[in-house]
């Protein structure tokens, strides 16, 4: 159920980037998909198989409410959710500074690994100037917007937590 409830609130949040981004006269966006995925990456604990499957669930949403190709960025937030768990246990996201830096460089890897999947799909690249301009752009925009999501999605946590130790250990960011 909660991965189902962070499901949601990732669909949420992507329906209201999508419907609101459309009026920012920016090229790139925050990478709401990858920060979800690596969520789901960090706070699996013994079972990776319901959070990479939350994870392309997430990236499924995101193709269908981006118009990116049906597919991308689903194995994108599927191979996020695995870096995430990766690195779970000798990371823990804490403070504002080292959120904004960490979203940043998801949002990167995460962009490093859509342009390697245009390339295979056969979707092709812009120039490069452009490519990295974009890039950048994305992962500057995910650091400033990564901590806000995270916060949200310890808040859906906090609600399917047991007791009240592990309530407030997951609003402060106690529990990855």
């Amino acid at each position: 159920m909660r991965i189902a409830a962070q499901v949601m609130l990732a669909y949420g949040v992507l329906l209201m980037l999508s419907a609101l981004w459309r009026f920012v006269p920016l090229s790139a966006r925050p990478d709401a998909v990858a920060l979800f995925a690596v969520y789901l990456g960090l706070t699996a604990r013994l079972q990776l198989a319901p959070a990479a499957f939350g994870a392309f669930a997430i990236g499924y949403l995101g193709d269908l409410l981006m118009g990116t190709p049906r597919g991308l960025l689903a194995v994108d937030a599927v191979l996020v959710c695995l870096f995430g768990h990766l690195i779970h246990r000798r990371l823990i996201v804490r403070g504002r500074l080292f959120t904004v830096i960490f979203s940043a460089a998801v949002a990167a890897i995460s962009a490093a690994i859509l342009m390697v999947l245009r390339v295979y799909v056969g979707s092709g690249l812009y120039p490069p100037g452009e490519e990295f301009a974009v890039l950048g752009s994305a992962a500057l925009l995910s650091g400033l917007v990564g901590p806000v999501l995270f916060r949200l999605a310890r808040s859906v946590d906090a609600r399917f937590a047991r007791t009240h130790r592990e309530r407030t250990a997951a609003l402060e960011g106690l529990i990855p």
